[in-house]
């Protein structure tokens, strides 16, 4: 992955706040929790792995496919469209 120490700091910060949540989630399943208080939490989880695939995605098109495009490879639209055609 190509991105600034900037960049990659935030990224691991987002996937470390999501292992906390994700952390909290399984505790709550492990303590039989309160169903919707399990799934506020799930929620959270879901919420934080979207923002973090948002800064990837970000830092991908300002190098990766910036970079490539201008080197002539334009495969890298196929494997953009690939991604969302994959997307739920």
């Amino acid at each position: 992955m190509h991105s600034s120490p900037d960049t990659q700091k935030r990224i691991l910060h987002r996937l470390k706040i999501t292992k906390g949540h994700l952390d909290k989630v399984i505790r709550m399943v492990e303590d039989d929790a309160y169903c919707i208080d399990v799934l506020h939490q799930s929620r959270a989880v879901q919420k934080a792995l979207k923002e973090t695939d948002n800064v990837i995605f970000t830092n991908h098109l300002q190098s990766c496919v910036k970079n490539q495009i201008k080197d002539g490879n334009t495969q890298i639209v196929d494997e953009l469209t690939e991604l969302f055609e994959k997307r739920t």
